[in-house]
């Protein structure tokens, strides 16, 4: 690690007392609105993403303007890395991280480095679900905390960025990484770890903030005499590989004691044969004791999940008067395109859930029911007609069951939504959620080796070419649709509510935007360079309102790559800047394996060294990105499907590639990769 300060001691004298304000910040200061600050990745500990400031509203946010741009040393820029942070604020200084896990700390006032801790992560990282991304930090005690990707868990100094403390939380080469912004709470931080792909079993773990010693940990797959063991086959080691893992920053309630949290799905993904039951607790909400981390409740969104629906963004608490009576309550927006609401206190369905009955099929153990919440779901859960060459299944019905052969199911494996965070607005108590429409096409019950840092996922993940962006804004006293937009793009970035009645989220073509609460109209657009794929922050300071966004690109939103912090107040006078080029994130032709031999740059070759050769190494040998090897033989057809359309682990290109390009590039890998 290094670290580098970007300004003169004595400028950094004056937030010795900041942070000792922040030395211990108060269950109720962590829990109120943000104003001049953003203390907690989702704003606050419920996770509501609300600003109660309205300087910039419907009336004037027509006249915001960039403040300032703050590139970020070109930290974090292309493939593999996802630009996906929400920036932490404090006492005048914005602290973010970037794909690569490096921070920066930033005056706002200035622009300037306070300082910039380099995590120096080692480039052999492979066991990684989604591409090289982190969600952010957090704040506390004077100090920042960081979740790695190796799975170490660092405490920076709030002042200096000087490391106080390290401690390796898990390991990468087991399967476990860390993607989620950690959660500072009374003296703990706590934090989640991805990995279900690569057969862990789920875990979620608290840490002293003094000194990183551990505190507890809690399985999200039981063991033997736990609550839930029984929905796992007993004759089998399974749950030890059962995943469940915790993707994002949970939300805590201090005067219930309690954290909450979504897990991931179980594992494998899409062969449920030799994993008979329920699988708890995986596709679930849960909630379990915040200073011991023992059990208290849980609700399965989907039981015995086959389709890759694990519950991947944060949830959100809220109070709400339902039937004259006030409520505690909390809300998910699933992939599966529904939201749940319970009741917080006891997991019990505050809006009706039905069980209902779901096709069968008998080698996948398919549950004889799932749950479907009354009111109305954001995305399409069925298909209007049949995609070409296939069979039209059920209608391609939510819940369909599959074997070997390719069913299309709609959702998608990338879900009505994933990580992209829910915002809220407690005057209305509506729920703002970025969505995708996209048909997955669903084939498993393949048996995967189990070897050390191999994926263990029973099936691919495929999906159909075509997909569009959702936003929509759900009732939460009803369930109900208050209104619902449809992008020409998936929605990628999350949003952020404001008491100005508006909804701050960003595009993957790099345009960051506002749009009307109570109707969806966009009242403002700003082109930034490049992909909006992160929630923004919104504070005031010195008596003017602020909102801060990272425009970094993302893998998965194929949206252009770039390392800016922008910064925006009515008093602005940045214009906008042109739009970035999608994924053109290396000069074509010039690195290892992308020169023909004539030294001419080869089509093939040269697009091969701009979308691919990050992850899976100049010369196809397996990269940075923890792409798989390509030296070896693949079929033709294989690789055009890859190129095109993608899996989880990687983005399709067939929406920025022409035809030629596709058959350039599909050339040169099936011929070995030029001089290999």
């Amino acid at each position: 690690m290094r670290l580098i300060y970007g300004l003169l001691a004595l400028s950094i004298l004056p937030l010795t007392v900041a942070a000792n304000e922040v030395a211990t910040p108060s269950a109720d200061a962590l829990r109120k609105h943000p104003t001049d600050s953003w203390l907690t990745n989702g704003g606050n500990l419920f996770n509501q993403r609300f600003s109660p400031l309205k300087q910039i509203n419907t009336g004037n946010v027509d006249k915001l303007k960039g403040v300032r741009r703050v590139h970020l040393n070109g930290s974090g820029v292309g493939p593999p890395y996802s630009g996906e942070a929400q920036p932490i604020v404090h006492n005048g200084i914005m602290y973010v991280i970037t794909g690569a896990n490096d921070v920066f700390a930033i005056e706002v006032e200035t622009g300037k480095f306070l300082w910039i801790y380099e995590s120096g992560l080692d480039p052999e990282i492979s066991t990684l679900c989604c591409g090289w991304t982190s969600r952010g930090v957090a704040i506390g005690e004077g100090k920042i905390f960081v979740g790695r990707l190796d799975s170490k868990l660092v405490a920076l100094d709030l002042t200096t960025g000087v490391e106080q403390w390290s401690v390796q939380a898990e390991r990468w080469q087991d399967g476990f990484t860390i993607t989620s912004a950690p959660l500072y709470y009374n003296g703990m931080v706590i934090t989640g770890f991805g990995g279900a792909e690569y057969g862990v079993r789920g875990r979620i773990k608290a840490f002293n903030a003094a000194d990183g010693s551990p505190i507890w940990t809690f399985y999200t797959v039981p063991g033997p005499g736990e609550v839930g063991h029984d929905t796992w086959p007993q004759d089998s080691d399974i749950w030890q590989r059962g995943g469940a893992t915790v993707w994002q920053t949970p939300a805590l309630d201090p005067e219930l004691g309690l954290l909450y949290f979504a897990t991931g799905n179980p594992g494998p993904d899409f062969n449920g044969a030799v994993r008979a039951g329920d699988n708890l607790f995986s596709a679930s909400i849960v909630a379990i004791d915040v200073d011991s981390g023992t059990y208290r409740w849980h609700f399965q969104e989907v039981h015995h999940d086959l389709w890759d629906y694990d519950a991947a963004n944060p949830v959100v608490l809220f109070d709400i008067d339902l039937d004259g009576e006030s409520r505690k309550a909390i809300a998910h927006p699933g992939k599966t395109g529904w939201v749940y609401i319970l009741d917080r206190v006891s997991g019990q369905p505050l809006i009706g859930i039905e069980e209902r009955p779901v096709p069968q099929e008998p080698r996948q153990r398919t549950a004889a029911t799932q749950p479907y919440p009354i009111g109305d779901a954001f995305v399409p859960q069925s298909m209007e007609m049949p995609l070409y060459g296939l069979p039209y299944i059920n209608e391609g019905r939510i819940f369909t069951p599959y074997w070997k052969d390719i069913v299309a199911i709609r959702p998608s494996s990338f879900g009505a939504t994933a990580w992209p965070p829910a915002s809220y607005d407690p005057r209305t108590q509506a729920l703002f959620i970025c969505g995708m429409d996209l048909i997955g096409l669903f084939t498993g019950g393949t048996q995967d080796d189990g070897a050390p840092q191999q994926q263990f996922l029973g099936g691919d993940f495929l999906f159909d070419t075509q997909r569009v962006g959702i936003f929509a804004s759900i009732d939460l006293h009803t369930n109900r649709l208050r209104w619902r937009q449809r992008w020409e793009d998936n929605c990628y970035s999350g949003s952020t509510a404001t008491a100005g009645d508006l909804i701050f989220t960003g595009q993957n073509d790099g345009r960051f935007a506002a749009l009307d609460s109570n109707t969806g109209e966009m009242l403002w657009e700003f082109q930034t360079g490049a992909g909006v794929n992160a929630p923004s922050a919104i504070f005031e300071h010195k008596g003017e309102q602020y909102v801060a966004v990272y425009a970094a690109g993302a893998l998965f939103a194929q949206s252009p790559p770039g390392d800016s912090l922008w910064l925006f107040a009515l008093s602005g006078t940045l214009n906008e800047v042109a739009p970035g080029a999608a994924a053109a994130t290396t000069l074509a032709g010039t690195i290892g394996g992308a020169k023909a031999q004539d030294g001419g740059s080869a089509p093939g070759a040269a697009l091969y060294a701009r979308y691919c050769g990050q992850c899976h190494g100049t010369m196809g040998e397996g990269g940075h990105g923890g792409g798989p090897d390509l030296t070896r033989t693949f079929a033709r057809e294989h690789i055009v499907s890859m190129v095109t359309i993608g899996n989880k682990q990687m983005p399709g290109f067939g929406s920025v590639l022409t035809f030629d390009q596709v058959q350039h590039l599909v050339d040169y890998v099936s011929s070995g990769l030029g001089e290999n």
